[in-house]
C-alpha cells in the first residue's frame, strides 16, 4: 500500500524566529538559508504576519512588505507562502476595526502570501467571521484556527475533546469560509491522547477531503509524539522547522520528523540528505546570533505554565533588556494562576502576553496588586467572551484598577467606535510626519503605531543580539576597567539620551514593587532613544 503523502509547512521562518530569537533576524542574514531550503525541495513556508510582523519594524529597522517581496522573489510563483492573523487583532496585540481586518488581507495579498492561518486565542469564533471572509475575499487561501492548549493540573471546564468539538461545530454554523483547518497549540501542551482523539473528532466532523493540519511547539516535550498521534488519527500536513530554530521552543526538527516515521505508512516528500545540507547552511547564516539557553530547552513547567515558545523567548530577550532575568522562573511559576482565574483562554498571542504581563506584575508588584491592562481587558470581555468565567474578584479587581465595566459588546463593535483604531486617525498622524500615505504606511502605522511612524520617518533602531557585537562591548568594557585601574581613564560622564519622551501609561508592564501601598503611585511610559521603558514611580510624602 502506497505512504500516504503529508505536507510539511517549514515554519522556520517565522515561528522559528519567533520562537527562538523574538523574531529578530535581519533578512540580508537568513537568505542564502532560504535559497538552500528550496535547494532541498520545501515548497510550503510560513513566512510573515505574527510577530514577524511587528518584530522587522520595532528590532530590525526593516520594512516587512519589502521582506514579504523579496521573500517571493527567492521562492518562486508556485511555493505556498503562509502567513499568521489574530483574527480581529490581525497581526497587533489589540482589536482592529473593519477597514483594517480588511486592509490586512488586501496588503498580505498584494505582497505574495498564498495562505493566511487565522486563529482567536479565546476560540470565540464571533472573532474569526469577518477576517475569514476578508481574507477569502481578496483571494487568499483561509485556513481557520482551533487553538487548543491543556489546562494546569487540577483544572476542567474546557480544552478538552468536547471543547474543540463545539468550537468546530460553531465554525461551520457560522458558514465561515474556509479552505483548510489547523489545530493549534502554541504551548505545546497538549497530550499526544487528546491530539489524536481530537483530529479523529475533525476527520468526522469536516466535509469528506477537509484538508486538516496540527501545529504544535518542542517546549514540553511531546511535540513528535503529538505529530504521530495526528497523522494516525488523519492529519494531512505537520509543521515543522530546521535547525539552528528546530525544537526547544519551536517546532519539531525536520529530519527529527524524518527520522521518527521511518517504517511508518507517513512519507514527508523530503530527502533527508538534502534538508541536512539546507540545515548546514542555515546553522552558518545564524552562527553569529545569540540563542537564548531557554530557546533550546524542553521545560517541566510548561504543562503547569503553559507558555507558548512564540512568546517565551520574546519575553525573556525583553528581561534582558531590562536586566531582570533573574526574576524568570518566578514568573514563571506565577503564570499557572494567571491562567487558572483568567477564564482559561487558550496560551497563545496575544493572551499569552496578557498572562505573561499579569505574571510578571503579581512578582515585581505583588500578587494581584497590578492589573496589567491587557490581562484585565480580557477577563472584562474586551477581547470576547472567554471559555469560562474568570475569578469573579480578578474581575471585581480590573474593574477597580482599570476603571472600566465588564462588557459583552462584539470585539469588532468596539474598535469601530475607538477613533485612534480607524485608518484617518493613523492618516493623520502620517501627515503630521509628511510621510507618503501609501496603503502599506498607513497600515504599518495603524498596526505598529508610534513606533510604526518613527520607523516610517527613519528613526528605526536595530536591536539585534549577536554574540561578535556582544564580544566588542565586552572588549570595551574590560579596556575601560583596566584604563580606570590603571589611572588613565578620564572621569565617567553620565550619558544624557538625546530623545526622551515621557508619558502617562495605565498600570501594566512595571519594573518594580511597590513597597509602600498607601503612597501615590503613577505609572510612566519613558521612550529612551526609540527604546520603551514602564517606570513606576511613588510619592514617599
Amino acid at each position: 500500500m502506497a505512504k500516504k503523502l503529508i505536507d510539511v509547512m517549514d515554519t522556520s521562518f517565522r515561528d522559528g524566529f519567533q520562537s527562538v530569537f523574538g523574531g529578530r533576524v535581519l533578512m540580508q542574514d537568513f537568505l542564502p538559508a532560504l535559497e538552500a531550503a528550496v535547494a532541498a525541495g520545501i515548497t510550503h513556508f510560513e513566512f510573515g504576519g505574527g510577530a514577524r510582523f511587528q518584530a522587522p519594524v520595532f528590532y530590525l529597522n526593516e520594512n516587512p512588505f519589502d521582506m514579504m517581496d523579496k521573500f517571493r522573489s527567492v521562492v518562486g510563483p508556485e511555493a505556498n507562502l503562509q502567513t499568521l492573523a489574530r483574527g480581529v487583532n490581525t497581526v497587533a496585540l489589540d482589536t482592529s476595526p473593519k477597514e483594517v481586518i480588511d486592509l490586512h488581507a488586501k496588503m498580505f495579498k498584494k505582497h505574495g502570501t498564498t495562505t493566511i492561518r487565522n486563529f482567536d486565542a479565546l476560540n470565540d469564533v464571533n472573532n474569526l467571521i469577518f477576517s475569514g471572509e476578508c481574507i477569502v475575499r481578496h483571494g487568499l487561501r483561509h485556513e481557520v484556527v482551533v487553538t487548543l492548549m491543556d489546562l494546569p493540573p487540577g483544572c476542567t471546564g474546557a480544552h478538552d475533546v468536547a471543547f474543540y468539538k463545539k468550537t468546530l461545530r460553531q465554525i461551520l454554523d457560522a458558514g465561515i469560509p474556509f479552505h483548510s483547518v489547523c489545530f493549534k497549540d502554541a504551548s505545546g501542551t497538549a497530550s499526544p491522547r487528546k491530539v489524536y482523539e481530537t483530529i479523529k473528532m475533525a476527520r468526522k466532523m469536516l466535509p469528506e477531503g477537509t484538508h486538516i493540519r496540527m501545529h504544535t511547539h518542542e517546549t514540553a516535550g511531546v511535540s513528535v509524539s503529538s505529530y504521530v498521534a495526528a497523522l494516525e488519527a488523519g492529519a494531512d500536513g505537520i509543521d515543522l522547522a530546521a535547525a539552528p530554530v528546530s525544537g526547544g521552543t519551536s517546532q519539531p526538527d525536520i529530519i527529527i520528523m524524518l527520522h521518527a516515521l521511518k517504517g511508518s505508512d507517513f512519507d514527508l516528500g523530503l530527502d533527508i540528505e538534502k534538508i541536512r545540507e539546507y540545515e548546514e547552511v542555515f546553522t552558518e547564516c545564524l552562527k553569529d546570533y545569540f540563542i537564548p539557553p531557554e530557546a533550546v530547552q524542553v521545560s517541566p513547567m510548561i504543562p503547569f505554565s503553559p507558555m507558548p515558545g512564540g512568546a517565551l523567548t520574546a519575553n525573556t530577550q525583553m528581561m534582558r533588556d531590562f536586566k531582570v532575568l533573574d526574576k524568570f522562573p518566578q514568573v514563571i511559576k506565577e503564570m499557572r494562576e494567571v491562567v487558572e482565574k483568567g477564564g482559561f483562554g487558550t496560551s497563545v498571542t496575544p493572551v499569552s502576553q496578557f498572562y505573561f504581563q499579569q505574571a510578571y506584575n503579581n512578582v515585581m508588584a505583588g500578587k494581584w496588586k497590578q492589573i496589567a491592562e491587557g490581562y484585565g481587558k480580557m477577563v472584562l470581555g474586551y477581547f470576547g467572551r472567554t471559555p469560562v468565567e474568570p475569578d469573579p474578584e480578578v474581575v471585581k479587581l480590573a474593574e477597580e484598577q482599570l476603571k472600566l465595566p465588564r462588557t459583552t459588546e462584539s470585539p469588532l463593535v468596539l474598535a469601530e467606535r475607538d477613533e485612534k483604531k480607524s485608518i484617518a486617525y493613523w492618516k493623520e498622524q502620517l501627515e503630521k510626519e509628511n510621510i507618503e500615505l501609501t496603503e502599506e504606511n498607513i497600515f504599518i502605522a495603524v498596526s505598529c503605531q508610534t513606533k510604526g511612524i518613527a520607523f516610517l520617518k527613519g528613526d528605526g533602531k536595530v536591536n539585534v543580539r549577536k554574540i561578535s557585537e556582544e564580544k566588542k562591548k565586552e572588549e570595551a568594557k574590560a579596556a575601560q576597567t583596566n584604563g580606570s585601574s590603571n589611572g588613565n581613564s578620564t572621569p565617567k560622564q553620565d550619558y544624557i539620551p538625546g530623545n526622551i519622551q515621557i508619558s502617562n501609561t495605565p498600570p501594566g508592564f512595571l519594573g518594580a514593587p511597590n513597597t509602600n501601598p498607601t503612597s501615590a503611585v503613577t505609572n510612566y511610559k519613558i521612550t529612551v532613544e526609540g527604546q520603551s521603558f514602564n517606570v513606576q514611580v511613588q510619592s514617599l510624602n
